[in-house]
């Protein structure tokens, strides 16, 4: 941030203000670790020293009294000694309930007013109280649990996974790629490695020996806290919980209080404009009252749902305004700091941001303090604001719960739940420019190579499971007829017999443009598309109809739309082009383009996917797109045109013989090498047909099945498996279109369709129609006895 100045009062030479309010988070911190004592030379620094330090780093007061260990308080003590000082005579250690003993550490610095006299040995870090501890949240068990992968990663890879199988996060093991981008016209690699494992945030280095005092060349930095004292700071964060559940009524003391609101208080803000201000809300009436506001919110919202989340949402609990003592409102003043506020001239929405900062400190400070937080959001801002009386230039910025729990969980409640996963931090990581991705140390990379790369076949271990199962049930074998290979593929998939439970799902209709409708391939005008567009976001196509009556989720995907779109929920604005040209004319679009689009695609699947669906739909719309899917079915299978070229939306005669002669002229103008994936569809394809092959690649690197719809659909398997062979164990067929293309598509990939009703609609309409089969298989699997289990006799 601009013109920051993140001193402390301590830090600015007044002391009795430090005193009173108690200090910030890391005031627990032995003095070798904050900052302006971190220094720790082999003997005693001269006097004259101090005239040369960093005028910002000043000394800190006298230690303060130590306090009792609270239960899940985050231990700042205990670290190794400090680099090795002159051995001045020690004093005993204080002694400090259900903690161990700990070695002598040298006394801060005094203050420049006090004499100058040798350090002293610490017995013990600073408390966070001036004078008297504060007095011990009531006991409930011991502090938190240390165990040796305390601050090991919480991304995927690394946390049960529920709604994503556990498995896939492994990236296999592969010689680097050189990272280049699939063609020469494209100047940087896009995104980065499909579900790479994510890196600590700054792995802890080992402790060293308990009588070892640390070397002084270990410190990468001469500021940097030793590797105890920085454990704890990432441990903090680690353990930060969004909680809901398991607050006890204890009340929260005055001190610890004050120091968390402390700890938000010293948030970096953009002109130093510390634009917060904290509402505390402890009186039961007022709480009461904005309990009813957020149960009315959470009852609009769980309306919205479709059926597998509103089942899920049903049993999370999303406040805790009532279970707590002490409920804390965040509120943000854009203005302050006034007109020539530095830093936010042309940013003005950083106040915000800043308050936002303050936000996490406090969280921070409340979980090193054992304190449980909880975020509540169910209200309309304005109403929040109206029912505390804020003044009307406020902001509410977040409602926080706060109060002692029993304990708090391993991992994110919503993750616990299966609502949501957390990303890898490989996926959020760019180098230099947005799309070249890479960790510290790794080499930028496509996101295209790398979710090749980590696409695996089925897992023939839970394969041979499955079959064996289907033998054992009782049913005569091969009764259920496709269904029962349904379910032994989407145990393959998953790496386990029998699979979970494919729901909850969601369908995206990608949705683009067509420069060949120029030929007059279709009767309808080109505008159709966007109107669509509208329509599926209103909830008034047939895809929206199926979709609620499957209990799928709808997200409308623009990655070509040649007209301009609103922002409103449901709509994720991927434009990658206003449409494709022509492709009798030139290619339908750029190497680069297609590839954006193909990662677009990518990154949609990786959002429903972590997001907590279970199972990716496509859909589509596009006016001539099947016009652009009868040329690529031509071009991977070899398919003659006019065998694979139907009537769409339904033309007459003349308009499909022009038809047939458009996607001729396009195969012929192109000399098309179906080895080269990425270069067909920008030859022939469409932005939606891109978008879709990275959708079902993106989905295959997570191991999740997506279920295909019709002829558009089809052809973009087809560039998805051209790219990727195994990426065909993640598709099953949702349908058997009434588009001969579709017919070719089958026959070309061996899926088995799940419906077959002369469908020719797209959207995604077949496919929400196959989803209840689709999961039918993997309950019968599931829950169907076996010929021992039931004591039937077999045949």
């Amino acid at each position: 941030m601009t013109g920051n100045d993140d001193r402390s009062p301590a830090e600015r030479g007044a002391e009795d203000e430090a005193a009173r309010t108690g200090g910030g988070l890391l005031d627990d911190l032995p003095e070798a670790g904050r900052g302006g004592a971190a220094r720790a030379p082999s003997a005693p620094e001269p006097a004259p020293r101090r005239e040369r330090a960093n005028p910002f780093h000043a000394p800190s007061p006298p230690p303060r009294t130590a306090q009792a260990a609270k239960p899940n308080v985050i231990p700042f003590r205990g670290a190794p000694p400090a680099p090795a000082r002159p051995d001045p005579e020690p004093r005993a250690p204080a002694p400090e309930p259900a903690r161990p003993p700990r070695e002598p550490e040298p006394a801060p610095e005094p203050a420049p007013a006090a004499p100058v006299r040798e350090p002293e040995p610490e017995p013990e870090p600073r408390a966070a109280a001036p004078a008297t501890a504060a007095p011990p949240a009531p006991a409930r068990g011991g502090p938190a649990a240390q165990t040796p992968d305390q601050y090991e990663d919480t991304t995927p890879e690394s946390t049960a996974n529920t709604d994503v199988n556990a498995h896939a996060y492994a990236v296999p093991e592969r010689d680097p790629s050189d990272g280049a981008p699939r063609g020469a016209e494209r100047s940087a690699a896009a995104p980065g490695p499909a579900l790479a494992p994510s890196a600590d945030p700054a792995p802890a280095p080992e402790a060293p020996e308990p009588t070892a005092p640390e070397p002084a060349s270990a410190a990468p930095d001469e500021n940097a806290y030793t590797a105890a004292e920085r454990d704890a700071v990432y441990r903090v964060i680690s353990e930060r919980r969004d909680v809901r559940t398991g607050f006890r009524p204890d009340p929260v003391p005055d001190e610890v209080l004050t120091r968390v609101l402390s700890a938000a208080h010293q948030a970096p803000s953009v002109g130093f404009s510390q634009p917060w201000d904290f509402v505390l809300v402890q009186d039961g009436d007022v709480r009461a009252r904005v309990q009813e506001l957020v149960q009315q919110q959470r009852a609009e919202y769980a309306r919205a749902l479709p059926g597998a989340r509103a089942r899920a949402f049903s049993g999370l609990k999303v406040e805790a305004i009532l279970d707590t003592p002490v409920n804390v409102v965040v509120t943000v003043d854009p203005t302050r700091g006034g007109r020539h506020t530095l830093g936010r001239h042309a940013q003005p929405q950083t106040a915000s941001y800043s308050t936002a900062l303050a936000v996490e400190n406090m969280w921070l400070a409340a979980r090193a303090e054992g304190l449980g937080v909880g975020w509540v959001s169910f209200f309309h801002e304005r109403d929040l604001a109206a029912m505390l009386d804020l003044p009307p230039h406020l902001e509410v910025v977040a409602y926080l719960c706060l109060g002692y729990v029993d304990d708090f969980p391993p991992e994110p409640e919503l993750a616990l739940g299966g609502w949501a996963k957390r990303r890898p931090l490989s996926w959020a990581v760019h180098r230099e420019q947005y799309g070249r991705r890479g960790l510290p140390g790794e080499k930028a990379t496509s996101l295209l190579d790398e979710t090749i790369a980590t696409i695996r076949p089925l897992d023939t271990r839970a394969v041979a499971e499955a079959e064996d199962r289907q033998r054992r049930m009782t049913k005569p074998q091969g009764a259920l007829g496709v269904l029962e290979e349904v379910s032994v593929r989407l145990s393959g998939l998953a790496g386990e017999c029998p699979p979970p439970m494919p729901e909850p799902a969601a369908v995206a209709i990608f949705a683009g443009d067509h420069g060949v409708h120029a030929q007059g391939v279709t009767a309808w005008p080109q505008e159709v598309t966007a109107q669509m567009v509208h329509n599926f976001l209103d909830g008034g196509a047939v895809a929206n109809a199926f979709a609620a009556q499957a209990g799928a989720e709808v997200t409308v995907v623009d990655v070509g739309v040649v007209g301009d779109l609103p922002t409103v929920p449901g709509l994720l604005p991927r434009k990658v082009a206003r449409g494709t040209a022509d492709m009798t004319r030139a290619p339908a679009m750029t190497r680069v383009q297609a590839e954006y689009a193909i990662e677009a695609g990518i990154e949609v699947a990786r959002d429903l996917a972590t997001a907590g669906n279970r199972c990716l739909l496509t859909g589509d719309m596009g006016i001539a797109n099947t016009t652009a899917s009868a040329a690529l079915v031509a071009a991977f299978t070899g398919a003659d045109p006019a065998e694979v070229t139907g009537r769409g939306t339904g033309i007459d005669e003349a308009m499909h013989e022009r038809k047939v002669t458009t996607v001729k002229r396009a195969l012929e103008l192109h000399r098309v090498d179906p080895s080269d994936p990425v270069g067909v569809l920008a030859a022939v394809g469409g932005l939606e047909h891109a978008a879709l092959a990275g959708f079902i690649l993106g989905a295959a690197a997570l191991r999740v099945p997506v279920l295909l719809d019709g002829v558009i659909a089809g052809a973009a398997s087809l560039a998805a498996t051209a790219l990727a062979p195994d990426a065909a164990g993640a598709c099953f067929a949702g349908h058997r279109s009434a588009e001969p293309g579709h017919a070719a598509v089958l026959e070309h990939t061996g899926l088995r369709p799940l419906v077959d009703l002369d469908l020719r609609l797209g959207e995604g309409s077949g496919a929400l129609l196959a989803l209840p089969l689709l999961q039918a298989s993997v309950r019968a699997l599931r829950d169907v006895a076996t010929f021992e289990d039931a004591g039937v006799t077999e045949r």
